[in-house]
């Protein structure tokens, strides 16, 4: 039997991109699950598949009497809400990215004044060293003890993240609040928005841009994850970690943009001029995750390769998204949520 069979789940920001794919697994293991979000990006096509067999509580976790309602009394809280976006966003909306503080706290407090059992709270890459991530030519893959001090996260989101974190190991070493963190790394597949670069290669492939558009220089290493992977690390977190050990959750292959950009056009046979912007929000040049502790700690890495991955999200995109839809929105969708 499944370790969440029959127990009460709460999952913050459950009717996003990861988070309803996190709410359909814990579903499919038994648990009985209340999604909470405030709908700003979260979408109810996104859970159609287990609305039955859900609840659904709308409201805005910063107000700390909601929030205490919403998570108060459940056994595990994967804490998955947040003020977010891609690249775009997070650059162009720090003001924004500052509030996951306060919402992070209100949820935490909630957490705790209502006896639950077990936080699971998703963190992210961006709380590594941005100084560390400079160099695309060096073979560089980050361990989790290169977040400490002198910190240097990326941007407001990234200091919420990091502060996250922290509050949570506070609370594991104070109160005793069983927890464990999971840090995200460049997370695509179906459901993803326009916001990230993955889906926003395809989105310009699908409405045949020409010349198709790359953010940066086209050097940028990243390590981009299937959201499938995400969601089994985050409940294997929930299984095996108690004391607010933070692991990353992401795979170890190196692809650089330019590359998954010619993938993308390789594979929805599309022939364009590629123009690079590097005036252009781009975050760090190196950021793959090192994924040894989580193989130890959690007994698993992320099985999906990014070329297969790929073509799955492609295919879904394609048969999902109307052309004239996208083109008159890909702009705005690129920088907001």
């Amino acid at each position: 039997m499944s370790f969440l069979a029959g127990r009460s789940v709460v999952v913050t920001g459950g009717a996003s991109f990861i988070g309803s794919h996190l709410v359909e697994a814990l579903v499919g293991r038994g648990s009985s699950v209340r999604v909470v979000d405030d709908f700003t990006s979260g979408r109810l096509e996104n859970l159609a598949s287990v609305a039955n067999s859900i609840e659904i509580v709308r409201g805005d976790l910063k107000d700390p009497g909601f929030a205490a309602g919403a998570c108060g009394g459940a056994e595990i809280v994967f804490h998955l809400a947040a003020d977010h976006g891609g690249r775009g966003y997070v650059d162009l909306h720090q003001v924004s990215c500052a509030t996951n503080m306060a919402l992070d706290q209100a949820v935490f407090q909630a957490c705790l004044a209502g006896g639950v059992g077990k936080i699971v709270f998703a963190s992210s890459g961006c709380v590594y060293p941005n100084l560390l991530q400079a160099d695309p030519e060096e073979l560089l893959y980050l361990r989790e003890e290169m977040v400490g001090p002198p910190y240097d996260p990326d941007g407001m989101y990234g200091l919420a993240k990091l502060a996250g974190e922290l509050s949570l190991r506070a609370l594991c070493r104070e109160h005793g609040v069983a927890s464990g963190s999971c840090r995200y790394f460049t997370v695509y597949g179906p459901r993803g928005v326009e916001n990230h670069a993955v889906i926003a290669m395809i989105a310009r492939a699908f409405v045949r841009e020409d010349p198709f558009v790359v953010w940066g220089t086209g050097e940028q290493v990243r390590n981009w994850t299937h959201v499938s992977d995400i969601v089994e690390g985050t409940l294997a977190v929930a299984e095996r970690i108690d004391d607010a050990t933070a692991v990353n959750l992401g795979t170890m292959e190196r692809v650089r943009v330019i590359e998954a950009v010619r993938m993308v056009l390789e594979y929805t046979g599309y022939q364009a001029e590629i123009k690079l912007r590097p005036d252009m929000p781009t975050g760090p040049m190196n950021r793959v995750a090192d994924n040894t502790l989580a193989s130890r700690l959690l007994g698993r890495v992320p099985q999906v390769p990014f070329a297969q991955g790929l073509k799955r999200t492609i295919e879904w995109y394609f048969a999902t998204k109307d052309r004239e839809v996208i083109e008159a929105s890909l702009e705005r969708k690129l920088i907001e949520r």
